[in-house]
């Protein structure tokens, strides 16, 4: 859902490697702007579903009522709400006029307070406290061995962001911070999503005031004999592409690594031998790539092989516990 933009990023910054193209910088922040809003979008959708996992559905629908409006701005800065590339290699394809520059202003200063206030409902909520804290613990120590990227290492008091480390598009240029959290649970890794929607909104802003005049692309021809990684901050977490040309019109080698395939198999130290209720929300934390890595169809006892719960039994049992705790904060 998210993937269609970063994956492609990080496959063009690896061919301008090897091409030695020099972008444009009216390009950088461009594609700056677009990184941010995919970010504000994704990290929205898993709060939404966050909330439904934990039978709050009212979170669902805030976060995806406050999600449209940033979808609408991918859509005029890009022509299209989901698959949106509009980087290409030397550039990007498409401009934003400076007519829509005030409306994507506009979108950013009415979003700014309702993202405060989702917040500060979900931050402050006594059962969420709850419910979400010391649940799916990944310790510091367990997030460096299982190499987990994104907010997921993030909420586990590492410190790591492409975006700073490694700086690419307009990062350098604009003041920012990297939201961390000490808390290695799924309360960790909602605030810091939630937090980090805060820097996107501020990303924005000083990309959309500061953006020079100038070209969209640098044009490319033909991508030489050569190798180079190219690696984005994808709301996930780290996205790598390594990429070999032997100067034909295709790569020889093409290896890559989504921020899934290292955060998904974390899920053995937050869930085993925890409760089933809680399966369903440690698993969802780390926001894996349903659409490419999804595979939790079943559980299955392991001594009988019988079926157990499907997908949707532990969704139930997971609501059904949250339930529970605000029952008891009401009695």
């Amino acid at each position: 859902m998210s993937a269609s933009n970063t994956q492609i990023k990080a496959y063009i910054q690896a061919a301008e490697e090897i091409a030695g193209v020099q972008v444009p910088e009216r390009a950088l922040y461009l594609r700056t702007i677009v990184n941010e809003l995919e970010r504000l979008h994704s990290h929205l959708l898993w709060v939404g579903l966050a909330g439904h996992f934990l039978g709050y559905n009212t979170v669902f629908m805030w976060a995806w009522k406050y999600r449209e409006p940033v979808l609408d701005l991918l859509e005029v800065t890009t022509g299209s709400r989901i698959n949106y590339a509009n980087a290409k290699i030397g550039g990007v394809r498409r401009d934003i006029p400076n007519k829509h520059k005030e409306y994507i202003l506009k979108v950013m200063d009415e979003l700014e307070p309702k993202i405060e206030m989702l917040t500060k409902a979900v931050l402050d909520d006594f059962v969420l406290h709850l419910r979400l804290k010391n649940v799916g613990i990944l310790s510091k120590e367990d997030a460096r061995k299982y190499c987990v990227t994104g907010p997921t290492a993030r909420a586990s008091d590492l410190s790591i962001d492409v975006r700073r480390d490694d700086p690419y598009a307009a990062y350098d240029r604009v003041e920012w911070n990297v939201i961390t959290d000490d808390g290695c649970d799924v309360f960790g890794k909602a605030k810091v999503r939630l937090l980090e929607c805060f820097e996107s909104i501020k990303i924005i802003r000083q990309c959309v005031k500061q953006i020079p005049d100038g070209p969209l692309e640098e044009p490319v021809k033909e991508i030489p004999a050569g190798e180079a990684v190219g690696h984005v901050e994808a709301p996930r977490g780290e996205t790598f592409h390594y990429v070999l040309s032997d100067g034909g019109n295709y790569p020889v080698r093409h290896k890559i690594r989504a921020p899934s395939y290292v955060n998904i198999p974390s899920f053995k130290a937050t869930c085993v031998g925890q409760p089933l209720a809680d399966a369903t929300i440690a698993l969802a934390a780390v926001d894996p790539c349903y659409s490419c890595t999804e595979r939790l169809a079943v559980a299955v006892d392991a001594q009988s092989k019988k079926v157990r719960f499907t997908f949707e039994d532990l969704v139930k049992l997971s609501q059904a516990k949250t339930e529970r705790l605000r029952r008891g904060k009401e009695e």
